[in-house]
């Protein structure tokens, strides 16, 4: 803890004299004060999270953290196991639908293996496997809570060399097959939620195995008895590698000063065990969108942020997230490009 505990430390509050210039900035635009709505927050927030009025965000990148999950052997998804590494290796090769928006959006994909339950060999795979899947959370822990720990290093770890190469927007994206059990369970030990709120129908199950998968979260909260004031015991009992690793992601963009953009339930599930590690975390997250998962809207609720948008999307991958990334351009070209009243010899009201 000790190593995450250091990253913690260099997390401070949004830069406010940056995020009050960007605000005068923004006044001073041909339009009514305010009245690009989140796009101003967001262009705010941009400016506080790096210290400048107009940062240049243009380098992104989405990490998609892969681990696979032994509560699936309680049958809880429609998909078996051996999807997760198929699954990284179609990231791998460009054909997934993360691969095809972060096309469109300029941003780089990276697939890290943080605990697949195979072995998995590709010149583009960054691997970082803590251990080969977890155990099944319903009889269990997860992990070990060093594990957890190495977990939310690696994390932290990947954000540190890709933000030293320019990298200033981070998207959080997972695959695991079953990760919505887990998500759901860390849901009801932080946020308090009970399990029949929690748990939605994650790959497309249907009403009674969505109420099976229901008992299986409260088997699972029975056998681990998680402490909600331990944020990492919780994640080391509940949790997933991917999981872990996107809390790191968190942990250590904002210790890097930069912005991450989270995805649907997973990611902010991801999200609220770093923002229960390292409150002032928070601010360097955008909820990019409101999941059709049943347990989001709730988590995003306990997190106190507004999803930019609402699609009806449940696909996971950082899909959503990278759909923002547009968002948070707009945001940045409108800070740019648009005239002041006084360059345009436009009158104020």
């Amino acid at each position: 803890m000790k190593q995450i505990t250091e990253t913690i430390r260099r997390i401070r509050p949004l830069d406010q004299e940056a995020v009050e210039a960007a605000e005068r900035h923004l006044d001073r635009l041909t339009k009514p004060p305010g009245s690009l709505g989140r796009l101003e927050e967001i262009a705010k927030q941009a400016a506080g999270i790096t210290g400048e009025t107009i940062p240049d965000l243009t380098r992104k990148a989405v990490l998609v953290m892969a681990g696979d999950h032994g509560v699936c052997e309680e049958g809880i998804s429609a998909f078996p196991a051996e999807v997760t590494p198929q699954m990284v290796m179609n990231f791998l090769q460009g054909g997934a639908a993360v691969n095809v928006l972060a096309r469109q959006a300029g941003a780089d994909v990276i697939c890290v293996d943080m605990g697949v339950n195979a072995e998995l060999a590709h010149p583009g795979l960054v691997s970082r496997k803590v251990r080969y899947g977890t155990g099944n959370i319903a009889k269990g822990p997860a992990m070990t809570r060093q594990e957890a720990e190495a977990a939310v290093l690696a994390g932290i770890a990947l954000v540190e060399e890709f933000a030293a190469e320019g990298c200033r927007v981070f998207a959080t994206g997972e695959m695991g097959i079953g990760n919505t059990t887990p998500s759901a369970a860390l849901a009801v030990a932080l946020a308090g939620l009970d399990a029949e709120e929690a748990v939605g129908r994650g790959t497309g199950i249907d009403e009674a195995r969505r109420l099976h998968k229901v008992g299986v979260v409260r088997r699972a909260i029975e056998a681990n008895a998680p402490d909600a004031l331990d944020p990492l015991g919780v994640l080391a009992k509940l949790g997933g590698l991917e999981i872990a690793g996107l809390a790191g992601v968190i942990l250590g963009a904002a210790a890097c000063r930069c912005l991450v953009v989270i995805d649907g339930f997973i990611s902010t599930a991801a999200a609220l065990v770093a923002v229960r590690l390292a409150p002032e975390s928070a601010g360097f997250l955008v909820a990019s969108h409101l999941s059709q998962e049943k347990g989001h809207a709730a988590l995003l609720e306990a997190l106190r942020l507004k999803p930019v948008i609402q699609l009806d999307m449940r696909l996971g991958e950082g899909t959503g997230a990278v759909l923002a990334f547009h968002f948070i351009d707009a945001a940045l070209n409108v800070m740019k490009e648009m005239a002041t009243f006084e360059s345009a010899g436009v009158s104020r009201g």
